[in-house]
């Protein structure tokens, strides 16, 4: 039946029949038309030219740290994993800065380091539409990505394309895509050229590209060659290498990108563009910033996301290069500095040369790195010292030999103690990391590395949860024997608030007891306490900030579960 021929409803009846005079004057007494054919309103195209006004203060590319789930304070960098900063260190977005360099001054560009400056969705949404990016840069981590996905999804609403890197990302694109249709790219793995030849493809001028951008581009894949057209006169995206991106509505991953294979040919990070003085980490005085030394690591830990990042590759930044930056930074005010890197003491000719250039530069500054246990000896370690180095940070995980060659980390425990009293005679301070329920751990094994973190030369320490991030061969040790704890969510998949694993000897429950038993095991004693007050009084600017860590360490050690 047509719409034409439809019957007229009952109330129209009223108009066969003859209204008395008296109530003639009621509206409601008149018949109903017929129903029409429904005509709907276009609002928007009445002010359709008027969605999308890019205001004076618009940038050509957006830089983001998204805000926190939670409003504290998360860790999300390019080369590592990311997690809630219990410790309440706030990390420099660098690569977010050396993205900003690999593109400008060809573009407008502008970093939002929301986790820095402490920005809720709000206040965000509220610079993000000031900022009103052709292209939305964003990182994720695995613990924080529907959180993170919010922001891609406000900088869609306001037309912009969105482009997402980082660990998880790299491990799980597809997923990534299929789960968040607001998001357009995924750049796997090593991003910075990826990155920098999508906006020159995508802004149509590629023949316009610097001879640097180039040069990289071919020194990294001597069979580069532009993206060529189509016959349509778009882009054939298919081309370019390291992206992950929807053609026809299907997601296509396009060949990987190779190794970036000289780090000196990257320019120096735009690290102006940062909140520099948000930038906080316990016991410094004062801001303070990264600064990435090497990509790579020659270690084979299972559970480390080295394997999903830079995997076996191994790249130094040359002790000169590295001093550029440094006195960069040293004019932008910023003086002590984290030596960033996936092992910083990976080569010994790189760390005693840089140490030498620091001595004879005269180069004021005081520092911080990493390290394992395995990789220093007693002179290089005296030379950093005596360069202004004051605290490393090792990745000592274990107390128990067998757990740590189950893991494939091939420390000896004997060797830490060693190289942790080495560094104290070199007069730098020691920060310990260690992991609780790595595969093969019992209620013993876990006791051994309790005692052995209380009996070493430790300052600080850390005790985790053992990780499985996708990608690392951990993860996937972990999926096939089952020991994923039911229900488990990406969100769920953090070394520190929680745990995803479930052992038939240790459940997850009797995991973060450990956790918690190991910290204040090792805190709650005369030493630490008195490493704690000197951090208290050392700067009276950061005393109610130590004491909020302190109160909040002591609550989360103190609460929570119960072995079984």
């Amino acid at each position: 039946m047509t719409i034409e021929n439809l019957p007229e409803t009952r109330a129209t009846t009223s108009s066969t029949r003859e209204i008395p005079e008296s109530i003639r004057h009621n509206l409601g007494t008149r018949g109903l038309k017929k129903l029409s054919m429904a005509n709907y309103p276009d609002a928007g195209a009445a002010v359709r030219h008027l969605m999308h006004v890019r205001p004076p203060t618009a940038v050509d590319v957006l830089f983001v740290n998204p805000p926190s789930p939670d409003g504290g304070i998360w860790i999300r960098t390019q080369h590592r994993v990311g997690r809630r900063s219990r410790e309440e260190m706030i990390w420099p977005q660098v690569s977010l800065a050396q993205h900003a360099a690999m593109i400008h001054p060809d573009c407008r560009v502008q970093i939002i380091d929301a986790i820095a400056e402490r920005l809720n969705w709000k206040e965000f949404e509220k610079r993000l539409r000031a900022a009103a990016p052709k292209y939305y840069f964003t990182q994720v981590t695995a613990p924080t990505l529907t959180n993170d996905m919010y922001g891609v999804m406000l900088a869609k609403s306001l037309g912009a394309t969105t482009i997402a890197f980082g660990t998880h990302v790299t491990a799980m694109p597809t997923e990534t895509l299929r789960d968040y249709p607001a998001l357009d790219f995924v750049i796997r793995g090593e991003p910075e050229l990826t990155f920098r030849e999508l906006i020159d493809v995508l802004e149509r001028r590629q023949d316009r590209q610097p001879q640097w951008v180039r040069d990289m581009l071919r020194h990294t894949d001597p069979s580069w060659e532009p993206v060529p057209e189509l016959a349509t006169g778009e882009p054939d995206l298919s081309k370019l290498k390291g992206l992950v991106w929807r053609r026809a509505g299907e997601i296509t991953s396009n060949p990987v990108r190779p190794f970036i294979a000289d780090l000196n040919e990257l320019p120096i990070p735009l690290y102006n563009l940062l909140p520099l003085n948000e930038y906080r980490m316990p016991l410094i005085k004062g801001p303070f910033t990264f600064l990435v030394t090497s990509r790579g690591c020659t270690a084979g830990c299972k559970y480390c996301i080295k394997h999903v990042s830079y995997q076996w590759s191994t790249r130094l930044l040359s002790p000169e290069r590295i001093m550029k930056e440094l006195w960069v930074l040293h004019d932008l005010g910023i003086h002590n500095i984290h030596m960033y890197a996936d092992l910083f003491t990976i080569s010994r000719d790189q760390v005693m040369g840089l140490c030498e250039l620091i001595i004879k530069e005269g180069l004021k500054i005081k520092w911080t790195c990493n390290s394992r246990v395995d990789y220093v000896d007693e002179e290089m370690l005296k030379m950093m010292g005596k360069a202004g180095c004051w605290m490393i940070s090792w990745g000592i995980e274990s107390g128990n030999e067998m757990i740590l060659k189950r893991a494939a980390k091939g420390a000896d425990p004997k060797k830490a103690r060693c190289a942790l009293t080495w560094a104290k005679q070199a007069g730098i301070k020691n920060w310990g990391y260690f992991i609780i329920g790595l595969p093969g751990e019992t209620v013993e094994t876990i006791r051994q590395t309790i005692d052995f973190a209380k009996s070493l030369p430790v300052d600080l320490a850390l005790f985790h949860i053992a990780a499985p991030y996708p990608g690392t061969p951990f993860f996937f040790e972990v999926v096939e024997n089952g020991w994923f704890r039911p229900g488990t969510r990406w969100e769920e998949v953090d070394m520190d608030k929680g745990t995803v694993l479930q052992y038939d000897n240790l459940s997850a429950e009797d995991l973060m007891y450990w956790q918690k038993r190991a910290f204040r095991e090792w805190a709650l004693r005369p030493g630490p306490v008195w490493t704690y007050l000197k951090m208290l009084l050392s700067d009276t600017h950061t005393f109610q900030r130590a004491v909020r860590v302190g109160l909040e360490h002591l609550r989360w050690a103190t609460t929570g579960s119960s072995a079984s």
